[in-house]
């Protein structure tokens, strides 16, 4: 896979390949040529303003980021409601976006740039969902954050078969949770249910619970959502969970 070189510029669309599909996402560009790299799962819709702007922030903090499309193939989903937002959810295979963002990491992996660059996941929502099954499933990641990221399946399936509580155990790289304690899609009991697991099973991360805040309290385009002093300070937390977990490795001399 052909390197690109890393060069401060304004977001751009690229694609590559995940099995036999051509993916595509939006590749925010920091300044840096040795910067870590982030993979971006945005929400249950897809790729929007709002998430390319956020790609735009987390280069502005110093990440190579991608903001990944995972509806590369099909185009994004019409969902006029909640309901519509839930069969969607349910028919969307694990597997399929696991194997895309793999093949995220591995396109972030040949960019130009410190061979021995960290990469991160993070994710909204259902994205945050798959940022946490991927800091379990995949190689290659050194830190996740999940925002509000949905925990349990009601209904386990061919499609999705294991939830993010069922694989707590597998988790191969420091996690940063971030969640509202008046959200309805996750329940602050889920929320405890993943930290004991965790604990037990001796992993590493951190969390924090929002009172006052519900589901995709950061998402500053849903006035009914949005929370602007508590988006402020899990941005800052984000941020600085992933300098602490993605700095490059001391050279040992």
């Amino acid at each position: 896979m052909p390197s690109a070189p890393i060069d401060e510029q304004a977001p751009i669309d690229v694609a590559f390949p995940s099995g036999d599909a051509s993916i595509r996402g939006v590749l925010c560009i920091p300044s840096a040529s040795d910067a870590p790299a982030l993979v971006l799962i945005p929400d249950v819709r897809g790729i929007s303003d709002h998430y390319r702007g956020m790609g735009s922030r987390f280069a502005a903090e110093g990440f190579l980021t991608l903001v990944l499309d995972i509806y590369s193939r099909e185009g994004p989903p019409h969902l006029p409601d909640m309901e519509a937002v839930m069969r969607w959810i349910d028919s969307l295979p694990d597997a399929r976006v696991l194997a895309d963002v793999a093949a995220g990491v591995a396109f972030l992996a040949h960019q130009g740039g410190d061979p021995r660059r960290r990469i991160g996941v993070t994710g909204f929502c259902l994205g945050g969902q798959h940022a946490l099954l991927a800091a379990c499933k995949i190689g290659g990641l050194s830190a996740c954050v999940s925002f509000y990221g949905m925990l349990r399946y009601a209904r386990p399936s061919a499609l999705k078969p294991e939830s993010p509580l069922d694989l707590a155990g597998k988790l191969s790289c420091p996690l940063l949770g971030l969640y509202g304690a008046d959200d309805a899609l996750i329940p602050t009991h889920d929320v405890s249910e993943l930290e004991r697991l965790l604990r037990e099973a001796g992993k590493e991360f951190e969390w924090k619970v929002y009172e006052g805040a519900g589901h995709a309290f950061m998402n500053d385009s849903r006035p009914d959502a949005y929370r602007p002093q508590i988006a402020a300070d899990a941005w800052r937390r984000a941020v600085d969970f992933l300098r602490r977990h993605l700095r490059s490795p001391t050279t040992v001399v």
